[in-house]
């Protein structure tokens, strides 16, 4: 008989707002033998072009994902029982130097992923996401990409700068860390700079599935686009916060109206446990605009969602670390 994971600290012994700030109130990496899925913030900021503050975003969300339990009743699925999942912490990096934390980060993903199956990345601004491309590609070979924003985030440079929280995907793109073939924007809204941004936009691999379009057609129809897109490849989530409605997160850095609903993007997220997912983001969280948590909350059970995904891939995998009788036990206990 095997042991059990670690699961969160037992909420009838410790309270919610006590104790270590884990994501979840998971352990930490360095409190297990193994781990089989991470979550790990990154903390940095500079390359926004508007409101800072992201750098703030994992500790923030961190703190909103006290309330979430184990077993995920939408998903039935319990990720914490399955796999092993712990906090690794933060990836310290440079905030003076966008070359030198994008070169940071990259190994550090790279080591992060060498010890575990799968990261999700807390952030942060969404520069993060190139860097993270380049570790996971490493792995994986290119992967198709699913990108929630309301941004392309495929623009050339701003103030000639190549690359920032606007331009992580062109960059991917022409480095090769992405599949032109199979990815995908979803929830996409508002002006641009001109008619080029969609014609660059579709030269450098995606496709689109606007706000718009979920609003007239609705999610299955949403969700078939995107799986037809994807299909069976190896695929990277990318989720800027800003996705949602400012209505549903006011807490981020360049805020658009129409957005989807937490409801929306959550539900999109459900429908996708089935495909190959390899590694996720959540980004843009600001806490300094962030009233009652609102932005936090909702990018915690997005976090969430996209977690209780991924462990589902690694028990279909059967690539869990194993467990033998003389492991820990689970110190998940009674929940409020």
């Amino acid at each position: 008989m095997t042991t059990p994971p670690i699961g969160p600290a037992d909420a009838s012994k410790t309270p919610r707002y006590a104790g270590l700030s884990t994501f979840a109130r998971l352990p930490r990496l360095e409190d297990v033998p193994a781990v089989d899925l991470a979550v790990v913030g990154i903390p940095f900021d500079t390359g926004v072009s508007y409101r800072p503050g992201a750098r703030f975003g994992p500790e923030h969300v961190r703190a909103a994902s006290r309330l979430l339990r184990p077993y995920n009743p939408a998903q039935d699925f319990s990720a914490w029982e399955a796999v092993q999942v712990a906090d690794a912490g933060d990836i310290a990096v440079n905030p003076f130097h966008i070359d030198e934390a994008v070169r940071q980060i990259a190994e550090a993903a790279s080591e992060l992923g060498g010890r575990v199956q799968r990261i999700l990345t807390i952030g942060g601004d969404h520069t993060i996401a190139y860097p993270l491309l380049k570790a996971i590609s490493e792995k994986h070979g290119p992967v198709a990409v699913l990108h929630f924003d309301a941004h392309l985030d495929t623009w050339d440079t701003y103030f000639d700068e190549p690359i920032t929280h606007g331009t992580p995907f062109r960059r991917a793109s022409e480095e090769g860390f992405l599949d032109r073939t199979a990815s995908v924007h979803v929830g996409t809204r508002g002006p641009l700079y001109s008619k080029q941004d969609l014609e660059d936009d579709e030269r450098l691999g995606f496709s689109i599935v606007s706000s718009e379009y979920i609003e007239e057609n609705g999610i299955p129809a949403a969700l078939d686009r995107i799986r037809r897109r994807v299909g069976d490849r190896p695929l990277y989530i990318s989720i800027d916060i800003d996705v949602l409605d400012p209505a549903h997160a006011p807490g981020t850095g360049t805020p658009e109206a129409g957005g989807l609903t937490s409801r929306e993007l959550l539900r999109l997220l459900r429908g996708l446990t089935d495909l190959n997912i390899v590694g996720a983001d959540v980004v843009e969280v600001a806490p300094a605009y962030d009233h009652a948590q609102v932005t936090g909350i909702a990018a915690s059970h997005v976090a969430y969602e996209l977690m209780t995904a991924m462990a589902q891939v690694i028990v279909r995998e059967g690539s869990a670390h194993p467990r033998g009788v003389d492991g820990a036990s689970s110190e998940a206990g009674a929940d409020d």
